[in-house]
């Protein structure tokens, strides 16, 4: 038994001290970016990313309930396009998308709010470079995080890499029909 509280004593002391070295060396900003090659010219990548609707053709979290309540406002595909979800799955949550920003063919900028599971702020951008015949496709998001996201910044790192590169395999599978 002894043996036993050793080690959970151990494992709590380590997870004590991460939790403090996280706090401490993890800025309060948070930025995650992902980059895909897609053949195609950036006219036609643009096509899927200048409006809200065209985005959740290829959105990865819309897949997280298919009964999520998606209500469109705005004119699609100029700045206050919106889209805003509400879901009784906690995984997708509820809060609206919002297009702040667009410079044709070249980047896609839009504020995020969430409501649900937690109250939030971020932004997202979406730009086109060519690479030859092709497109780089770059998809960013940046927020602030509290000390508890702080601590959780390693896992967030995973499930956003593994959600952005959903999406951006669904927008190359997409484009390059």
């Amino acid at each position: 038994m002894k043996a036993i509280l050793k080690i959970l004593g151990v494992i709590i002391l380590l997870f004590v001290v991460y939790a403090v070295i996280a706090m401490l060396a993890f800025s309060g900003n948070y930025h995650y970016e992902k980059s895909m090659i897609i053949k195609a010219p950036k006219e036609k990548v643009w096509n899927h990313i200048s409006s809200m609707q065209s985005f959740n053709q290829w959105n990865p979290w819309m897949k997280l309930d298919p009964n999520m309540k998606i209500t469109y406002s705005g004119t699609t595909g100029e700045i206050g396009d919106q889209y805003c979800w509400d879901s009784k799955n906690d995984n997708a949550g509820a809060g609206c998308q919002e297009i702040k920003e667009l410079v044709p063919n070249q980047k896609q900028k839009t504020e995020m709010i969430f409501k649900r599971p937690f109250d939030g702020q971020a932004t997202s951008e979406i730009t086109l470079s060519p690479e030859g015949n092709s497109t780089k496709v770059t998809w960013t998001m940046d927020t602030e995080q509290d000390a508890m996201m702080k601590i959780m910044r390693p896992m967030m790192d995973y499930q956003m890499g593994k959600s952005y590169e959903e999406g951006l395999n669904n927008l190359k599978n997409l484009v390059e029909k």
